[in-house]
């Protein structure tokens, strides 16, 4: 497996562009109600929600001027996911934005008539969300960015860091509807690595404690944490028991700004505000299911300085000089 550099990742269809510059308030007076399905917790996407509004502002839109947006939290649960994907369509929304596979599949049980915009996710056909990339064919569309070989080279980067590491541990949410496919690609990555990984889940943020100290029984060395909104969602708790129990970690772009020792992964910002683009081509009358998924295009490999003093670890100055971004 060759080594993490910067790098752009071409994207599988139209790819994602530079967001549009501002235009005029779209024509009459037509307010859009978007339906925002979240599938964990609120308090853990503040930030995914100002670059989702940022580029709606970019598009034209505005909430309180010609859209509004009825936000609903399911906080990891399922039932709640299904029940508020149902709300949705009794309110008759214009469109149901979410994120992950398990936010688009849940509402797409709900609907088949009305436009679901996936904000970031995992494969959409492998998920039986489109029957292809190029043409959804039905009424979901969007972006998405986890690669199986992405949660390998998670592994590879803690490796190169710590290239005596032989036991890893991946932290898993119970609920992830793609975690068969991370879970192989990480054994095969780990297999080619020669080291030996074992699978702690969760179901919810109180589970994280418990985790750790099963860790600690079996003596992982490091961790790889799972690409998912509950585990997204508590990535400050998770980085912090980390660096209390000194484990070195890598998790998704946002995990390093948590705390975690290394991130990689989609660009976020890029990849949330490109949803504007979908719900923009929407309003203006194209079906879904003719507006292709967009494949992540920039992939961002973040180091925190500060984690890695507080837990003893060595960076190599070579690995550092590859970072995206360096935390201080």
């Amino acid at each position: 497996m060759h080594p993490i550099r910067r790098r752009h990742f071409l994207v599988a269809a139209a790819g994602f562009l530079a967001l549009p510059r501002v235009r005029a308030q779209p024509q009459g007076t037509k307010v859009y109600r978007i339906g925002f399905l979240g599938v964990a917790f609120a308090s853990g996407y503040v930030r995914e929600l100002d670059w989702i509004r940022a580029g709606l502002r970019q598009s034209g839109y505005v909430e309180g001027r010609n859209i509004v947006i009825e936000y609903r939290w399911a906080e990891g649960s399922p039932e709640r996911l299904q029940k508020f994907a149902g709300e949705f369509v009794a309110l008759k929304v214009d469109a149901i934005l979410t994120h992950a596979n398990t936010g688009a599949i849940a509402a797409a049980r709900a609907t088949s008539a009305i436009p679901i915009v996936m904000a970031d996710g995992g494969d959409p056909v492998a998920s039986g969300l489109a029957a292809s990339i190029a043409r959804p064919g039905g009424n979901v569309t969007g972006s998405f960015s986890f690669l199986p070989e992405e949660i390998g080279k998670r592994l590879q980067l803690l490796i190169e860091v710590l290239p005596r590491l032989k036991q890893v541990a991946f932290l898993a949410s119970a609920f992830d509807h793609t975690i068969a496919v991370k879970r192989n690609a990480l054994r095969a990555a780990a297999a080619s690595m020669s080291v030996a990984v074992q699978e702690f889940p969760v179901r919810e943020a109180a589970d994280l404690p418990d985790a750790f100290n099963a860790m600690d029984k079996a003596r992982m060395e490091a961790m790889v944490v799972n690409n998912e909104p509950l585990l997204n969602s508590h990535s400050g708790t998770i980085a912090g028991l980390a660096t209390l129990k000194k484990v070195p970690t890598v998790g998704f772009a946002s995990f390093a700004d948590a705390g975690g020792l290394l991130a990689y992964g989609a660009n976020r910002p890029a990849l949330y505000g490109r949803a504007a683009y979908f719900l923009d081509r929407i309003f203006k009358g194209m079906s879904p299911g003719d507006i292709p998924f967009e494949q992540a295009a920039k992939f961002d490999l973040i180091v925190n300085l500060k984690t890695a003093r507080a837990i003893g670890i060595a960076v190599p100055q070579s690995f550092l000089v590859r970072a995206d971004r360096v935390i201080e």
